[in-house]
Order: structure tokens, then C-alpha cells, then sequence
């Protein structure tokens, strides 16, 4: 933000104007993101900000601490622009997390700049940096992924936030940016370099526009393509066409590995009740299908027994692919949500150093799950040809991963879960008959 020379545009599912930055440089700038914001457009004249976030959860919020004032004196300065993004059916979100500057260099995963999310990748126990803004309460333990890049990538990106600011009827128009080149921000460390990426999105139909089912689609190419191993992060695993995809390679006598990292709960009272019931009944389903013993969820904890909320929408296929994004393994991302993820392929490239790049960052995040280091994991990796073998070797007494196990469902919670009442594959769905609904409607052989 401090290289910005025209524009930065904030595009996302939340923000609070009260979180600190824990910045300590001496360039005068203010710790909090609200008074930041306005710091930086008063230093630099030329400078605008657009931030777009979803309509809904901004309602919930707007009342928190000094959240409304700054949003004002936000709106009364004539070079932020805000709008509360409400383009969307009924009961869906705006989900993306998309951080542009100048055009030129962006941030694109699943960190929400909103309270609750910093941590570090030790993710101590009762870490006392670990509180909110005004209340100060603790929040438990984060694990969160976004991936930062410059290049022609970010042309295709500022595209994908304008419309969306277009589609919610932001103004003034965003006009492209053409002439600043990016700064890569000092001390940040590179993976990559002159590597073709691509772009998924979902959105729902809405308006006349019709839908997006991008990242769906991905998902199930990338998981039919798996040779040897699938690692995934999610915050929920919930989506059926995932699970399809999944089961049907777990049939094969010679298929991928799959190992997913979730939270051992999700949040609030209504996600649990849909999210874990609906993971239950699929993790159940892949359970039977998995003959050949190539399927494990785990759940990470720290060296003081918490358990480390997992945010994360990460996903590596064997040596080849990484993909990092705001999009989890549930319905409402694949169809009901907007949502944007990138994707690095080896395969598009030829180079050999590529794959070994992405096994390692699969195995460093093992390695922060794990409690060691990446050539630990590695090593374990090779030495055994598995990475659930390697997971199970290494799983300690502190910090570490722990297998998911079967939670008791009731009978209401089921019929929310294989009703898809709280997840709704998308808009037209909400207002189908439940009779048509169903988690396994179209699995082989039913529940079986």
C-alpha cells in the first residue's frame, strides 16, 4: 500500500477499520487500517481507494467498536470510494478476497483484513498477540493462506474486480491502469518467476448475467488428473461434486492418495449444523468407498491442545499443481458464492524445478502442521511413497495433526445436511423441493 501511486483497490467478504497492522517502521504511518487508509490518500494526491465488500455482513458489523465512524469519514473523502456489494441472490455472498495495486500487484487467497485473523505459523498456545481490536479477547489459533504476485496476471485480476464493482453498481468507473510498474514489496520472498497462472471464479446467475462455475469445474479436472497424491486445505468440506469426483478415483485400484486439513469444528451456530453434519455423512461415504485405505482428513492442533482453526483454501495435485484461492470444498462456493482463486500448472511449463517447488510448499505446509521442517517431511515423503504414511509417522504429542473422527448426528441435523437446507448448490436450489434436493442424489448405488 505504501508503493501505491494511483490506485489500491480492497475487494472482500469483510473489513474492520480498527485491526493493527503490527508495523513497526518509521515512515509516520498509522497502525490501524481505518486511519491508515486515510493517512496514505492525504499523503499522496494522486492516490484512490476502492473498497468493495459484501452488503450483508457489513450490516452485521457496522456497530462494532468505531467501525461507523471511520466508514463515514471514509465516504465524506472524495478519493475513497466504498460500496456494499448486494449484486447476488438471496442468501448468498460476496466471498472474494482480492488485494490490487496500481494494477500492478495483487493478493489473491482466503485472508479476510478483518478481525480474528492474525496469527503466526506457530500458532502458540494462548498467544496473548492473539486479541481482538476493542474487546481484546483471545480468538483461537488461525491458519490462513493468500498468494502475492505481479505480472501479466494482474491484468486478467483488476479485470475480475472491476467487473464486480461495475456489477454492484460501484462508482466512479475504475478505469484500467497502464502505466506503473510494480515494486515488489522488501523482504518478501519469491517462489516463482515467469510462470503462467490462471484465474477461476464462481458466481452465481444473477440480473441477467449468467453463472460462473469455473472453479467447480477445476476441482473436478484437477482431481481426476491426480497420479499420486491430492493435498487440500479447507475450511469445509461439504461439497458433493467434489465428493463425487473424489469417490470415483478412490474406486480405482491404482488412484491418487487424498489427504484434506480442516478445522475440527466450524464456526458460529448455524456452519456447524450444516457444515460438520454434511463433512460427517460424505467423509462417511468416502470412508466405504475407500478400499484401498487412500483417504484421511486430519485436523491440526498446537503444542497446548487447541484447535487451530484452519481458513485456508489451498490445494496441491502430485508435483504439478498449486492452487490457492477464496474458495472452499462446499456448495456454496462452487455455485452460490463469488469467489477467485489462482492456479500455477507445471504441466503448461516444462520446467523441472516447477514441480519440485510445489512439492515443497505442500510439505512445508505439512511442516507447520507437523512440527518440523519441510525436508523432514520430504524425507518422509519419499522414503515412504505416502503422504499419509509420512503424516502418521511424524504425528507427535504436541503440535501436530489429529485424524478426524466420526462425530454422533442427530436426526435433525441430518435432514438439514442430506436436505442441503444451509448449502444450497445454488440460487435455483434454495427454492427447490426438498424432495429433489439430497447429498447423494447422484451417487452410485445411493448411500452405498
Amino acid at each position: 500500500m505504501l508503493e501505491a501511486k494511483k490506485r489500491i483497490t480492497l475487494v472482500g467478504w469483510d473489513f474492520d477499520a480498527r485491526i493493527g497492522f503490527g508495523r513497526d517502521v518509521s515512515d509516520g504511518g498509522p497502525s490501524k487500517l481505518g486511519d491508515f487508509i486515510l493517512w496514505l490518500v492525504e499523503r499522496s494526491p494522486e492516490l484512490e481507494v476502492f473498497l468493495l465488500r459484501w452488503d450483508v455482513g457489513a450490516t452485521a458489523t457496522l456497530f462494532r467498536g468505531t467501525t461507523i465512524l471511520r466508514l463515514i469519514s471514509w465516504m465524506r473523502h472524495p478519493r475513497i470510494h466504498t460500496k456494499l456489494d448486494s449484486a447476488h441472490p438471496s442468501a448468498s455472498s460476496h466471498h472474494q478476497k482480492i488485494v490490487m495495486i496500481d494494477d500492478c500487484f495483487a493478493f489473491c487467497g482466503g485472508i479476510d483484513m478483518t478481525g480474528d485473523r492474525w496469527d503466526t505459523r506457530q500458532h502458540l498456545y494462548q498467544d496473548e498477540r492473539r486479541r481482538r481490536p476493542t474487546t481484546h479477547r483471545r480468538y483461537k489459533p488461525w491458519h490462513d493462506a493468500t498468494s502475492a504476485f505481479s505480472g501479466p496476471i494482474t491484468t486478467a485480476l483488476a479485470e475480475v474486480c472491476r467487473q464486480r464493482w461495475d456489477a454492484a453498481g460501484g462508482t466512479p468507473e475504475m478505469w484500467p491502469i497502464n502505466d506503473v510498474e510494480a515494486t515488489w514489496p522488501e523482504g518478501l520472498w519469491t517462489q516463482f518467476r515467469n510462470v503462467p497462472m490462471a484465474i477461476s471464479r464462481s458466481a452465481p446467475e444473477y440480473g441477467g448475467r449468467p453463472a460462473v462455475c469455473e472453479i467447480e469445474q477445476l476441482y473436478v479436472d484437477q482431481i481426476a488428473r491426480a497420479e499420486r497424491f491430492i493435498y487440500a486445505e479447507s475450511q469445509y468440506f461439504a461439497s458433493r461434486r467434489i465428493s463425487e469426483a473424489m469417490a470415483a478415483r478412490l474406486e480405482e485400484p491404482d488412484g491418487p492418495e487424498i489427504v484434506i486439513i480442516n478445522p475440527m469444528t466450524a464456526e458460529g451456530w448455524l456452519e456447524p449444523v450444516a457444515m460438520n453434519t454434511a463433512r460427517g455423512r460424505f467423509v462417511e461415504a468416502l470412508q466405504r468407498k475407500d478400499r484401498h485405505g487412500r483417504f484421511r482428513m486430519y485436523h491440526p492442533y498446537n503444542d497446548g491442545g487447541e484447535a487451530i482453526y484452519v481458513h485456508a483454501k489451498v490445494m496441491v495435485v502430485d508435483d504439478q499443481v498449486l492452487r490457492i484461492g477464496s474458495a472452499n470444498m462446499n456448495n456454496r462456493s462452487m455455485r452460490l458464492d463469488t469467489e477467485c482463486d489462482v492456479t500455477i500448472d507445471a504441466a503448461l511449463v516444462g520446467d523441472r524445478d516447477l514441480p519440485r517447488t510445489i512439492a515443497k510448499i505442500r510439505d512445508d505446509f505439512l511442516a507447520e502442521h507437523l512440527d518440523c521442517d519441510a525436508a523432514t517431511v520430504s524425507e518422509a515423503i519419499i522414503r515412504s511413497g505416502s503422504v499419509i504414511e509420512a503424516i502418521d509417522g511424524l504425528r507427535g504429542a504436541g503440535r501436530t495433526l489429529r485424524p478426524f473422527r466420526m462425530p454422533d448426528i442427530t436426526d435433525g441435523e441430518a435432514w438439514l445436511a442430506d436436505n442441503e437446507v444451509l448449502d444450497p448448490e445454488g440460487p435455483g436450489e434454495m427454492f427447490e423441493p426438498i424432495r429433489k434436493r439430497g447429498l447423494f442424489r447422484r451417487w452410485r448405488g445411493g448411500r452405498s
